[in-house]
């Protein structure tokens, strides 16, 4: 029998051959057809003949491209295989189990293998950076945190220094005080001043970042001094950077906001002032992320800014020359994604530490700061205003500092911010600056002997400048890969903290953007739909089109606003985070309006019956948000014997199996799916309204449903005879005080003394303490037993003067405590044939692990569940922690809002704080044979401080301000959920381990399971009415989409004439994942994969059609449209393509 390494060598040239063969025969057979027609065809049609020989010609070219294609990816299959043969042919060390996961793993077409990072010559490695740097932190003189920076005057002679002053004022949308209130009191004023001050001289310049404020204040000034605001942008004085809603925090946000915020602001300015941004400006986050630049890449911006870098590293970019930098995706090794990144090199963005190395010198050259007004200069020397006495003096003392700085950098080009916090409020702030800042640049232009231009600046302005000299120079820019956190300002004060405050808003976050994207998808479907079916294009005359593209509006900037650095972080004061707090909470109701207006007009078989009344909707939410700070509460359902509609909506593009859960008024209950009358798997479990004690009024029925790509399903729900329903049996324990109840309804026993607590279904089993109820192993089918224990840990805070708090964590130096209860905890066990499931009571916490007995990846994972109610403590943060045997090192990998994965080192020579890293949704610890990774749906703060562990902080409680500007502690927590999925995957193919700083993603698996857990379905229920008109499910795509390809958004665009009101035109995003070789997708997946690059839209959306498909720009602006293409486009692994569609 032939050997399977030989068996695919002669695939690839059978395949070869045919294709070859087949491709000549095939011209050979339209040549000759073309010869006979020609004979005896008149004259007038050849042109006819020739341009459909043209056409049968390109589509043999595209042939001929595929099957390049094919053999290329049957080549690169080969080669994987061959090298996983080899080395498990080498020492004979590979099992069984894992060479039929090399086998598959080894043919699998669109994996990308895990790979050292190609820095080439000129490139800096972050993750290498920090290995390098000794974190001593010596002091370093006037810079504090640098070191002494020498110069000779005659160094500028060949090359003038060229000085580009940028004048700013960061406002934040809310901090302190609310958006709002800083818009009223602050912000209005400087936009107001600014329209004056800039147009009294054209040599003024300024520079801003929030959209969200600008578009504020836009509407309420009048059409005159929009066209001065125009003026002013075309004439360069004023450039709007980054353009984003906000400028967004990096650690927290899920990229899907953060382009979604980007999408409002740009497409805010393109409408109202026909502009876009060119350059980024990011000097306030608390780190930063290569995934932003990905986006700004993506978006048109060639430039960008940043400032929040760890100190250490900051000084070895500025002993290196490298703060300015190409900036690269760690996972692209071509130039496609660079982006120029100009790092700030000193401590802040403010006057103090922009001018030079020396904070007394820069700061008496903040003329805001003058004797007599509201600011001083806490070195104790204060500014001058210039004159011809001091002029000279002056200028040389500020003309050091630029050369001192220029020194840090490769080009004699400098980039000076002028600004700080809410700047330029009152017109005389704007006089003392500039007035004062022209007489030092007259002078430097009246000395040519000096060797210096200065003037006012853009960022335009500067990079224009900077790439022109380096150019001019011939000096290339080093390339960097990796990403800029854990950020620390000083000493150890390392902000990782925010990575989880106010986790209860972390987690609203997600449930707003999740219902929005849910509700982009579903509304931009409708319209489609209405337009089809009314044949003109016209939409149905009572649906409130406009009412709900306002409403959808709302909800982008509500969520866009929260993306800003004092808002998602948990940073802001407490009344503000409230203020936060009910803007998403409105959002999430007013986007369900829409969702079930859009789902009613979907449902009905007769279109006709569509009536649209807001104070009796057709269909209501399962659940009821009562407020800002609350958790959603089901509703109970009140079951007869006529059928209940539920209505249940899949937001994902795949075909998924989930469990639908809901409340009903009776123990026994049927469900079947109302287009076939199937009844579905359910089971009847109890609703505990306290731990030991169940509710006898309400029930929660669970069953299975099997929901098609975007479909909308609707099921009948009966009550059903007494017993008939399959009732949950629980087990219950509590170490050496058992617990008493009674339930009428549901069979419960006591667990034994020391009895194994065991679950499982046909992909795993666990093991968890009979005395805890806590994970303890786990075994993947036949496989080995594993350790995979969970446990809870108390952090306390430093006994030092700095102690924890918004932003920073700075821990005890006990570390972390094991969490100990003085009663111990009640433990439940529930099993079911939907479900089974473990529950631990603890008096902080409840916690649950739940086991999916479901076919398809959602059987595959183990659920983790906490509610957390920290209130009663003081300066405590609580932490879940896994331990395993994984024999991972010091090495794990974290995801980069949810777009990549990055690898992270932990680091002995780093404080305990400096190790934790955010999470938006994935992390994990693998070795050579195995892969266990948390993926959650939130963000919070995780950490893996000695292998095979990893752990995640839940909440934190924290009494005192941190010294950050705040002036206040974390004390407004809530009783928070947080929500999980842990896998365990063996590897085989391509898993070996790459030295030194590699890029890894997460397998097809992780990635369906992530997206399962992030976007629910969605369950809607029809009122009570034997009345109901007829509904019929609504199936919009013939099959899913290849499982690693995201439907991102298809988010319809503003109406170009009618402003408020939805267009024809729809963004459709499409996100390509990159998934990991080494981990075969299990065969019960139920979507396949791209084999290549290209794909036809035709295909992969039936029956959905496109009229017109425009390929565009991350966030489709018209400049950036591409002409009309066909349906065939390409999506690369990992990128995000966007297209401007019009659907039929």
């Amino acid at each position: 029998m032939m050997k399977r390494s030989q068996l695919l060598p002669v695939l690839v040239g059978g395949v070869f051959c045919v294709a070859v063969v087949s491709l000549y025969r095939m011209l050979e057979l339209m040549q000759r057809a073309e010869l006979k027609q020609s004979k005896v065809k008149p004259a007038g049609q050849v042109d006819e003949d020739l341009s459909r020989l043209q056409l049968k010609i390109d589509k043999l070219e595209r042939l001929l491209n595929d099957n390049n294609r094919l053999v290329a990816t049957l080549r690169d299959s080969l080669l994987l295989r061959k090298a996983s043969w080899d080395k498990g042919g080498q020492g004979g060390g590979v099992n069984g189990s894992s060479n039929s996961v090399l086998s598959r793993a080894g043919t699998l077409p669109g994996c990308r293998l895990a790979e050292k990072m190609k820095d080439g010559k000129n490139g800096v490695q972050l993750l290498d950076v920090y290995d390098l740097l000794p974190f001593d932190n010596p002091d370093g003189g006037a810079w504090k945190q640098g070191f002494d920076i020498s110069y000779l005057d005659n160094m500028w002679d060949d090359q003038p220094l060229e000085v580009f002053v940028v004048p700013h004022s960061h406002n934040d949308p809310g901090w302190l005080k609310t958006f709002d209130s800083y818009y009223e009191d602050q912000t209005k004023h400087i936009l107001n001043n600014m329209l004056i001050k800039l147009s009294e001289d054209s040599r003024r310049k300024m520079i801003w970042a929030e959209i969200s404020y600008f578009s504020k204040w836009w509407s309420g000034i009048d059409e005159q001094k929009r066209d001065a605001v125009r003026r002013l942008l075309g004439a360069g004085q004023l450039e709007l950077v980054t353009g984003g809603w906000v400028m967004a925090d990096e650690a927290n946000s899920h990229y899907f906001a953060l382009l979604d915020q980007l999408m409002e602001g740009h497409q805010w300015m393109q409408r109202h002032l026909g502009v876009r941004p060119s350059s980024g400006w990011a000097i306030d986050p608390f780190g930063h992320s290569p995934s932003m630049t990905y986006l700004l890449k993506g978006a048109g911006l060639q430039d960008m800014v940043i400032q929040r870098v760890h100190y250490a590293v900051k000084k070895h970019f500025a002993q290196q020359q490298t703060l300015e930098f190409l900036w690269r995706q760690s996972w692209d090794s071509s130039p496609r994604s660079d982006i120029t990144c100009h790092m700030m090199p000193f401590y802040s963005y403010d006057v103090p530490h922009t001018c030079g190395p020396n904070p007394s010198v820069c700061c008496q050259f903040d003329f805001h700061r003058l004797p007599g007004r509201r600011v001083n200069c806490p070195w104790k020397i204060s500014p001058q205003p210039i004159t011809e006495q001091n002029i000279r003096e002056r200028a040389l003392l500020l003309l050091d500092q630029y050369r001192q700085k220029s020194r840090l950098f490769r080009s004699p080009v400098l980039l000076v911010p002028l600004g700080d916090d809410f700047r330029f409020m009152e017109a005389s702030e704007w006089d003392v600056q500039f007035n004062n800042y022209q007489k030092l640049f007259d002078y430097f232009d009246q000395h040519p002997e000096l060797h210096v231009k200065a003037r006012f600046g853009t960022l335009s302005d500067y990079f224009l400048s900077l790439h022109k000299r380096l150019s001019t120079a011939g000096t290339t820019l080093p390339m960097v890969q990796g990403d800029f956190f854990t950020y620390a300002d000083r000493d150890d004060h390392y902000w990782s903290g925010y990575f989880t405050s106010r986790p209860f808003y972390k987690r609203l976050d997600r449930t707003l953007e999740a219902t929005l994207r849910a509700t982009e998808i579903l509304f931009s479907l409708t319209l489609a739909e209405m337009r089809r079916f009314r044949d003109a294009g016209h939409l149905v005359a009572d649906f409130p089109a406009r009412d709900h593209f306002q409403r959808l509006t709302a909800g982008r900037r509500n969520l866009g606003l929260f993306q800003h650095h004092d808002a998602i972080t948990g940073t802001a004061r407490d009344p503000v985070v409230v203020d936060y707090g009910n803007r998403l909470f409105r959002s999430i109701l007013n986007l369900r309006q829409v969702l079930r207006s859009s789902a009613h007009w979907l449902l009905l078989l007769d279109k006709s019956q569509y009536n649209h009344d807001q104070s009796k909707p057709f269909m209501e939410m399962d659940d009821v948000m009562s407020a800002q700070d609350a958790l959603p509460q089901k509703t109970t359902l009140t079951l007869s014997e006529e059928p209940r509609s539920l209505v249940v909506f899949n937001p994902t593009e795949q075909l998924c199996t989930s469990v639908i859960s809901v409340v009903v008024d009776s123990p026994d209950a049927n469900v079947v799916d109302a287009e076939t009358g199937r009844p579905m798997t359910a089971q009847i479990s109890a609703v505990w309204v306290e731990p030991s004690r169940v509710s006898t009024e309400a029930f929660q029925l669970d069953f299975v449903a099997e929901l098609p790509p975007l479909s909308l399903v609707v099921y009948h729900v009966t009550k059903a005879s007494v017993g008939s329903s399959h009732r949950v049996h629980y087990t219950v324990s509590r170490h050496g005080n058992p617990p008493t109840f009674k339930s009428e309804h549901f069979q419960v026993s006591h667990l034994k003394a020391d009895a194994p607590l065991s679950l499982g279904n046909k992909h795993f089993q666990i093991w968890s303490s009979s005395e805890t109820g806590l994970l303890q192993k786990l075994r993947l089918q036949s496989g080995p037993v594993r350790q995979v224990q969970v446990s809870f840990l108390w952090y306390g805070t430093s006994s030092a003067k700095d102690k924890s708090g918004a932003y920073l964590f700075l821990p005890g130096a006990e570390g972390a405590q094991l969490y100990s209860s003085s009663e111990p905890p009640l433990v439940r066990v529930s099993r079911g044939p939907v479900f089974s499931d473990i529950t631990s009571c603890f008096k902080h916490f409840t916690h649950k692990v739940r086991v999916y007995h479901l076919e398809g990846h959602a059987g595959r994972s183990l659920e983790i569940s906490n509610t957390v109610d920290i209130r009663s403590e003081v300066n405590r943060e609580l932490v879940m922690r896994l331990v395993s045997d994984v024999t991972n090192g010091n090495r794990f990998y974290t995801d980069l809002n949810s777009f990549q994965m990055q690898q992270r080192r932990t680091l002995a020579k780093l404080p305990l704080q400096a190790n934790f890293y955010p999470m938006s949704s994935a992390a994990f610890i693998q070795d050579s044979m195995s892969r266990l990774s948390l993926l959650s749906a939130q963000s919070q703060a995780v950490a893996a401080l000695r292998p095979g562990e990893l752990e995640v902080v839940l909440d934190r409680r924290l009494q005192q301000d941190d010294n950050r500007g705040l002036s206040q502690g974390v004390t407004d927590n809530k009783l928070t959920a947080s929500l999980y999925q842990l896998l365990l995957e063996d590897r085989g193919g391509g898993a070996q381990e790459v030295g030194g700083a590699s890029v890894e993603h997460l397998s097809l698996l992780a990635h369906l399971t992530s997206l399962s857990l992030c976007h629910p379905p969605i369950t809607m229920v029809a009122h009570s009415n034997s009345q109901l008109p007829k509904l019929s499910p609504f199936r919009p795509l013939r099959s899913s989409l290849p499982c690693d390809v995201h439907l991102l958004n298809l988010r319809t665009l503003e109406d170009a004439q009618e402003a408020g009101s939805p267009s024809q035109e729809v963004a459709l995003l499409l996100h390509r994942k990159g998934f990991d070789c080494s981990s075969a997708p299990p065969s019960s997946l139920q979507c396949t994969w791209s084999v290549h690059e290209e794909v036809n839209f035709d295909d992969l959306f039936a029956p959905l059609r496109f009229r017109s498909v425009r390929r565009s720009g991350l966030t489709l602006l018209r400049e950036q449209d591409e002409p009309e293409s066909a349906q065939q486009q390409q999506l690369r692994p990992m990128e995000i393509s966007a297209f401007r569609v019009e659907m039929d």
